[in-house]
């Protein structure tokens, strides 16, 4: 008895008169081992929540995998990060876990509050910014994203991504102060 294995073969169907190519499960685990880890990292600095992060991130997966029909492989970081934002802001308002902006904007970091570096002070600064400002922040500085990129992730055009970078910045500047009065 002979035993044949088959490669991944790339599937491609037929759907209204277009021929859409489907992922496989190989470019499936590929987008696990490279994406998964960014993810999550971006998930946990807005909501802070390692379960609901994991949690996040296990649904962004499933739902690609049921709409591998639709997304192809180089398009997938992107579908990804947009599908676990957009479950983070639902997670968000369900849970209301952000304070209004307004609430927390005269707390204030005082140089004997007892912060070991610069890296809690800055946290805790990016904490108290709105939500799509942080979101924008956090995707353009700490993960890389261009403002096209932010953008598609999270529904704003390229303009208001750069406005909102822009404002979170000045605040962050201004909560922390100069860093003279930080050292």
């Amino acid at each position: 008895m002979v035993v044949t294995f088959l490669l991944p073969v790339r599937l491609t169907e037929v759907f209204c008169g277009k021929r859409i190519t489907l992922m496989t499960v190989s470019e499936y685990n590929t987008s696990v081992d490279k994406f998964s880890d960014g993810i999550y990292r971006f998930i946990l600095k807005n909501i802070a929540d390692e379960e609901h992060s994991k949690d996040i991130v296990q649904e962004s997966y499933l739902r690609l995998w049921e709409k591998r029909q639709n997304v192809t492989f180089d398009k997938v970081k992107t579908y990804l990060f947009t599908t676990a934002y957009h479950l983070m802001v639902d997670l968000i308002r369900r849970n209301k876990y952000r304070a209004s902006y307004e609430n927390h904007y005269d707390d204030r970091v005082s140089t004997s509050g007892g912060f070991s570096d610069i890296g809690e002070i800055l946290e805790k600064a990016v904490n108290y910014l709105p939500e799509i400002q942080k979101s924008a922040i956090l995707l353009r500085d700490y993960e890389g994203y261009s403002y096209q990129e932010i953008g598609k992730i999270t529904g704003l055009n390229e303009s208001q991504v750069k406005v909102y970078i822009y404002r979170a910045r000045m605040f962050l500047k201004q909560y922390i102060g100069s860093l003279d009065r930080v050292i």
